[in-house]
Protein backbone atom coordinates (compact mmCIF):
# COMPACT_ATOMS: atom_id res chain seq x y z
CA UNK A 1 0.00 0.00 0.00
CA UNK A 2 1.06 3.59 -0.99
CA UNK A 3 2.14 6.06 2.00
CA UNK A 4 -1.16 7.88 2.77
CA UNK A 5 -0.46 11.58 1.89
CA UNK A 6 -2.72 14.67 2.67
CA UNK A 7 -2.29 17.75 0.55
CA UNK A 8 -3.49 21.13 1.67
CA UNK A 9 -4.24 24.36 -0.23
CA UNK A 10 -4.94 27.64 0.34
CA UNK A 11 -7.36 28.64 -2.66
CA UNK A 12 -6.36 28.54 -6.08
CA UNK A 13 -4.11 30.84 -7.93
CA UNK A 14 -0.77 32.49 -7.03
CA UNK A 15 -1.58 35.63 -5.86
CA UNK A 16 -4.51 34.98 -3.43
CA UNK A 17 -4.14 31.04 -2.94
CA UNK A 18 -2.18 28.09 -4.37
CA UNK A 19 0.62 28.15 -6.13
CA UNK A 20 -1.06 25.91 -9.30
CA UNK A 21 2.35 24.81 -10.99
CA UNK A 22 3.72 23.87 -7.12
CA UNK A 23 0.20 22.07 -6.49
CA UNK A 24 0.47 20.02 -9.66
CA UNK A 25 4.13 19.03 -8.98
CA UNK A 26 3.31 17.82 -5.98
CA UNK A 27 0.56 15.66 -7.07
CA UNK A 28 2.56 14.50 -9.87
CA UNK A 29 5.32 13.47 -7.87
CA UNK A 30 3.01 11.97 -5.34
CA UNK A 31 1.30 10.03 -7.69
CA UNK A 32 4.44 8.65 -9.39
CA UNK A 33 5.63 7.70 -6.27
CA UNK A 34 2.95 5.73 -5.29
CA UNK A 35 1.56 7.50 -2.62
CA UNK A 36 -2.70 8.10 -1.88
CA UNK A 37 -3.31 11.46 -1.71
CA UNK A 38 -6.37 13.22 -0.18
CA UNK A 39 -6.93 17.21 -0.79
CA UNK A 40 -8.13 19.48 1.73
CA UNK A 41 -8.32 22.79 2.60
CA UNK A 42 -9.76 25.53 5.50
CA UNK A 43 -13.57 26.63 4.80
CA UNK A 44 -12.41 30.22 5.26
CA UNK A 45 -13.18 33.39 3.42
CA UNK A 46 -10.11 34.31 1.51
CA UNK A 47 -8.02 37.48 2.55
CA UNK A 48 -9.50 38.79 -0.58
CA UNK A 49 -9.27 38.29 -4.31
CA UNK A 50 -6.95 39.51 -6.70
CA UNK A 51 -7.70 39.87 -10.53
CA UNK A 52 -4.92 37.68 -12.15
CA UNK A 53 -5.24 39.21 -15.65
CA UNK A 54 -4.46 42.87 -14.17
CA UNK A 55 -2.81 42.12 -11.18
CA UNK A 56 -5.37 44.09 -8.74
CA UNK A 57 -7.45 43.39 -5.91
CA UNK A 58 -11.06 42.93 -6.53
CA UNK A 59 -14.20 43.66 -4.59
CA UNK A 60 -15.34 39.87 -4.97
CA UNK A 61 -15.26 37.80 -1.67
CA UNK A 62 -14.55 34.09 -2.31
CA UNK A 63 -14.05 30.97 -0.08
CA UNK A 64 -10.40 28.93 0.59
CA UNK A 65 -12.22 25.45 0.06
CA UNK A 66 -14.17 26.24 -2.70
CA UNK A 67 -11.58 27.67 -4.81
CA UNK A 68 -9.18 25.15 -4.11
CA UNK A 69 -11.93 22.92 -5.59
CA UNK A 70 -10.69 24.02 -8.97
CA UNK A 71 -7.24 22.56 -8.35
CA UNK A 72 -8.67 19.42 -6.61
CA UNK A 73 -10.72 18.76 -9.61
CA UNK A 74 -14.01 18.99 -7.31
CA UNK A 75 -12.93 16.04 -5.07
CA UNK A 76 -11.42 17.97 -1.90
CA UNK A 77 -12.59 17.63 1.89
CA UNK A 78 -13.05 20.66 4.74
CA UNK A 79 -9.43 20.69 6.67
CA UNK A 80 -11.58 20.55 10.10
CA UNK A 81 -12.35 16.52 9.02
CA UNK A 82 -8.80 15.52 8.40
CA UNK A 83 -7.39 13.04 10.86
CA UNK A 84 -3.89 12.76 11.59
CA UNK A 85 -4.09 8.87 12.17
CA UNK A 86 -5.23 8.46 8.98
CA UNK A 87 -2.26 9.62 7.23
CA UNK A 88 1.52 9.16 6.99
CA UNK A 89 2.65 12.69 5.82
CA UNK A 90 0.96 16.40 4.92
CA UNK A 91 2.18 18.78 2.28
CA UNK A 92 1.36 22.12 1.63
CA UNK A 93 2.53 23.86 -1.73
CA UNK A 94 2.95 27.68 -1.85
CA UNK A 95 1.41 30.34 -3.21
CA UNK A 96 0.31 33.77 -1.91
CA UNK A 97 -2.72 32.00 -0.25
CA UNK A 98 -0.40 30.14 2.62
CA UNK A 99 0.67 33.64 3.69
CA UNK A 100 -2.41 35.53 2.95
CA UNK A 101 -5.45 32.96 4.05
CA UNK A 102 -3.55 30.05 6.11
CA UNK A 103 -1.57 32.73 7.90
CA UNK A 104 -0.97 36.91 7.91
CA UNK A 105 2.61 36.66 7.19
CA UNK A 106 1.98 38.70 3.70
CA UNK A 107 0.82 41.88 6.20
CA UNK A 108 2.44 41.51 9.38
CA UNK A 109 5.57 39.42 7.91
CA UNK A 110 7.51 37.31 11.17
CA UNK A 111 4.52 38.70 13.11
CA UNK A 112 2.15 37.08 11.73
CA UNK A 113 -1.15 35.04 13.31
CA UNK A 114 -1.78 31.40 11.66
CA UNK A 115 -5.20 30.14 11.17
CA UNK A 116 -5.98 28.00 14.30
CA UNK A 117 -6.91 24.89 12.62
CA UNK A 118 -3.98 24.98 9.75
CA UNK A 119 -1.75 25.26 13.26
CA UNK A 120 -3.49 22.45 15.27
CA UNK A 121 -3.10 20.32 12.35
CA UNK A 122 0.43 21.06 11.21
CA UNK A 123 1.08 20.43 15.72
CA UNK A 124 -0.78 17.23 15.34
CA UNK A 125 1.67 15.48 12.55
CA UNK A 126 4.47 17.31 14.26
CA UNK A 127 3.44 15.55 17.44
CA UNK A 128 2.70 12.01 15.84
CA UNK A 129 6.08 12.40 14.01
CA UNK A 130 5.03 12.46 11.11
CA UNK A 131 6.68 14.11 7.85
CA UNK A 132 5.86 17.76 6.99
CA UNK A 133 6.54 19.01 3.22
CA UNK A 134 6.19 22.61 2.83
CA UNK A 135 7.37 24.64 -0.66
CA UNK A 136 7.47 28.08 -1.41
CA UNK A 137 6.19 30.45 1.32
CA UNK A 138 5.57 27.82 3.37
CA UNK A 139 7.97 27.58 5.34
CA UNK A 140 7.03 30.49 7.37
CA UNK A 141 4.32 28.10 8.83
CA UNK A 142 6.91 25.81 10.48
CA UNK A 143 8.76 28.71 11.30
CA UNK A 144 6.09 30.43 13.08
CA UNK A 145 4.82 27.25 14.68
CA UNK A 146 8.19 24.75 15.63
CA UNK A 147 11.11 27.63 17.35
CA UNK A 148 14.02 26.05 16.54
CA UNK A 149 13.37 24.02 13.07
CA UNK A 150 15.45 24.35 10.18
CA UNK A 151 14.16 25.37 6.60
CA UNK A 152 14.98 26.49 3.10
CA UNK A 153 13.45 29.39 1.16
CA UNK A 154 16.16 29.57 -1.42
CA UNK A 155 19.09 31.89 -0.30
CA UNK A 156 19.39 34.66 2.21
CA UNK A 157 20.82 36.97 -0.37
CA UNK A 158 19.18 38.27 -4.04
CA UNK A 159 22.07 35.88 -6.11
CA UNK A 160 22.23 36.40 -9.32
CA UNK A 161 18.61 38.83 -9.22
CA UNK A 162 16.89 34.84 -9.02
CA UNK A 163 16.15 35.48 -5.09
CA UNK A 164 14.11 38.62 -5.04
CA UNK A 165 12.56 37.84 -1.72
CA UNK A 166 15.84 36.95 -0.06
CA UNK A 167 14.90 38.83 3.18
CA UNK A 168 12.20 36.28 4.28
CA UNK A 169 15.19 34.14 5.12
CA UNK A 170 16.27 37.11 7.41
CA UNK A 171 12.78 36.77 9.15
CA UNK A 172 12.72 33.13 9.52
CA UNK A 173 16.03 33.73 11.36
CA UNK A 174 14.50 36.08 13.87
CA UNK A 175 12.00 33.92 14.93
CA UNK A 176 14.60 31.91 15.88
CA UNK A 177 14.76 29.36 13.38
CA UNK A 178 17.83 27.90 11.34
CA UNK A 179 17.70 28.91 7.88
CA UNK A 180 19.47 26.70 4.80
CA UNK A 181 20.61 28.26 1.56
CA UNK A 182 19.57 25.82 -0.95
CA UNK A 183 19.09 26.53 -5.10
CA UNK A 184 16.10 25.99 -6.50
CA UNK A 185 16.26 21.90 -7.63
CA UNK A 186 17.23 20.89 -3.93
CA UNK A 187 15.17 20.55 -0.60
CA UNK A 188 16.87 20.88 2.64
CA UNK A 189 15.60 18.08 5.68
CA UNK A 190 15.53 18.97 9.00
CA UNK A 191 15.37 15.36 10.47
CA UNK A 192 14.50 16.05 14.03
CA UNK A 193 11.52 17.93 13.09
CA UNK A 194 10.81 15.56 9.94
CA UNK A 195 10.05 18.86 7.86
CA UNK A 196 10.94 19.09 4.44
CA UNK A 197 11.17 22.22 2.59
CA UNK A 198 12.26 23.87 -1.05
CA UNK A 199 11.98 27.20 -2.24
CA UNK A 200 10.34 26.76 -5.34
CA UNK A 201 9.01 30.15 -6.57
CA UNK A 202 10.93 32.24 -4.43
CA UNK A 203 13.45 31.82 -7.11
CA UNK A 204 13.25 32.92 -10.34
CA UNK A 205 14.20 29.90 -12.45
CA UNK A 206 12.75 27.83 -15.04
CA UNK A 207 9.59 25.98 -14.67
CA UNK A 208 11.13 22.35 -14.94
CA UNK A 209 13.83 23.33 -11.98
CA UNK A 210 10.72 24.08 -9.86
CA UNK A 211 9.32 20.80 -10.57
CA UNK A 212 12.16 18.92 -10.32
CA UNK A 213 12.92 20.98 -6.98
CA UNK A 214 9.42 19.85 -5.37
CA UNK A 215 9.93 16.56 -6.22
CA UNK A 216 13.38 16.19 -4.00
CA UNK A 217 10.88 17.43 -1.10
CA UNK A 218 7.96 14.79 -2.49
CA UNK A 219 10.59 12.22 -2.51
CA UNK A 220 12.04 12.67 1.27
CA UNK A 221 8.80 13.46 2.59
CA UNK A 222 7.93 9.73 1.56
CA UNK A 223 11.05 8.65 2.32
CA UNK A 224 10.86 9.91 5.76
CA UNK A 225 7.26 8.17 6.00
Amino acid sequence: MGKRVALVLAGCGVFDGSEVHEASAALVHLSRGGAQVRIFAPNIEQMHVVDHFRGSPTEEKRNVLVESARLARGNIEDLAELKVGEFDAVIFPGGFGVAKNLCSWAVDGKNCTVNELVKSTLQAFHSAKKPIGLCCISPVLAAKIFPGCEVTVGHDKNVDGRFPDAETASAIVELGCKHICKDVTESHVDATNKIVTTCAFMCKAPLHEIFDGVGTMVAEVLKLS
